[in-house]
């Protein structure tokens, strides 16, 4: 068990001035784009920093952290269960992980092929027999690569309809929106219009998913712009991963 973390203590500042900063950008752009009534949700991506950081975090009023490595993700889960946090999953997903994901994760947000869709229902099906948990929302990962998304995965935008029909119908599983990463090496505006477009052609056939994540440390105010619901921001937040290994 993390020792939690003294009130007052040099690094809760560090964290409480870097979130004011944060959310600062978030106000301005969501001004700027004319939605200052309907700021997105910020989620506070946590991987490779301790426990004891996203106690900080709850302690400062953050509600929502995202992982993006299962196994990580598991025992901060557990560990920081008295918090109330919700729990994001935000990184690539293998099928075998889907059980152990669906026992703390309220939120998927790179549900990207139908084999993984399957595994998180069953996974889903399985843990509500037991605790009554509640739906799943998925996020379908969206490539917004030219090359059928090499570089950060996601389904090519015209499997978009047939895996959100999968997911519509899948018991425990809650069609949440999208969410895609800016490709590299290009201005993000272009990409995130472009995954406008798709929400939209989602949400004519599926009015409840209008979730949009998109936006990270680099281009929150970007996503913003174009409609993003739910912002992904790590390192403007905790800083610089910690060394690994």
């Amino acid at each position: 068990m993390t020792d939690a973390p003294e009130a007052g203590d040099s690094r809760t500042a560090e964290l409480a001035g870097r979130l004011v900063v944060v959310r600062r950008r978030i106000e301005a752009a969501a001004a700027a784009a004319g939605r200052e009534d309907r700021l997105p949700t910020l989620i506070v991506v946590t991987k490779f920093h301790p426990a004891a950081d996203i106690r900080r975090l709850a302690a400062l009023g953050v509600t929502d952290v995202g992982e993006n490595r299962d196994q990580e993700a598991a025992a901060k889960a557990a560990e920081l269960a008295e918090c109330g946090l919700t729990w994001h999953f935000v990184g690539q997903l293998q099928t075998k992980k889907a059980k152990s994901v669906a026992r703390y994760a309220a939120a998927v947000h790179s549900v990207d092929r139908p084999q993984l869709a399957e595994a998180l229902a069953k996974a889903v099906s399985a843990a509500r027999a037991s605790t009554g948990r509640a739906p799943l929302d998925c996020f379908i990962q969206v490539s917004l690569e030219d090359d059928a998304g090499a570089h950060r995965g996601g389904a090519v935008p015209a499997d978009v309809p047939r895996l959100a029909e999968q997911i519509a119908a899948s018991d425990g599983l809650r069609l949440a929106g999208v969410m895609a990463v800016a490709p590299l090496g290009a201005g993000p505006e272009p990409a995130f219009e472009k995954l406008a477009g798709v929400s939209a052609q989602l949400v004519a056939e599926h009015p409840a998913a209008t979730g949009i994540s998109a936006g990270m440390s680099q281009d929150l105010e970007a996503a913003i712009k174009f409609g993003a619901t739910h912002l992904r921001i790590g390192s403007d937040i905790l800083g610089s991963r910690p060394a690994v290994g």
